[in-house]
């Protein structure tokens, strides 16, 4: 932050400031963790058929599927914490699967774990 910024404005001014700051940190540290979520689920996919996968593969792509919601979940919570209340652009511009956003939530859906 400029010096010359500090000078004009109130400490109301700059605690506004750098809130916004702090939240627009936590908005691009959440979207990595979602892009990243995402590639492991696409690279899980791409290197494993779905049809007629073994139980173990199941558990591991249920698991990449909730992982993957959770990020979902903690992006559009601090987008909303941003102002941003439309996550129908997020869902297109991360080409987020249905089953992830399905699954999204601040507590990650035991039953997709659970499912056989």
């Amino acid at each position: 932050m400029s010096r010359d910024f500090r000078l004009d404005r109130t400490p109301v001014d700059v605690l506004n400031y750098e809130i916004a700051q702090d939240q627009a940190v936590a908005l691009g540290r959440m979207g990595r963790a979602l892009e990243a979520a995402l590639a492991r689920l696409r690279e899980f996919d791409s290197t494993h058929p779905r049809s007629g996968a073994p139980a173990s593969a199941q558990q591991a792509r249920r698991i990449l599927v909730t992982e993957a919601g959770h990020a979902l979940w903690m992006f559009v919570v601090q987008q909303e914490a941003c102002g941003l209340r439309d996550s129908r652009p997020v869902m297109r511009a991360y080409n987020v699967p249905n089953e992830v956003q399905q699954c999204m939530g601040a507590v990650p859906a035991t039953s997709m774990l659970l499912a056989t």
